[in-house]
């Protein structure tokens, strides 16, 4: 019974492995639109994420960008990224 029960799992699994289809790979858009990059921005000493995304939007905003995406945050005690600002 355990070997049986043993074998229709791994047989279960092995069938829902070849099943499972890889996510698409995202792409940018071909007509970015009106915006365009225009530079990036950098903060750090954030104590955790929503703190670095605060840094981030007020130097955008000083910079005077419409839109900006962060595209780099690490760290360990206190946290660091950098934001590529759009106008």
């Amino acid at each position: 019974m355990r070997k049986s029960l043993l074998l229709l799992a791994t047989v279960a699994l092995a069938a829902a492995s070849f099943t499972a289809q890889p996510a698409a790979p995202l792409s940018a858009p071909a007509d970015p639109g009106p915006l365009q990059p225009s530079g990036s921005v950098s903060a750090s000493g954030a104590s955790n994420l929503d703190d670095l995304q605060a840094k981030l939007a007020q130097k955008a905003h000083q910079q005077g960008a419409i839109a900006w995406r962060i595209n780099a945050a690490g760290g360990t005690n206190r946290l660091a990224g950098t934001a590529i600002i759009y106008k």
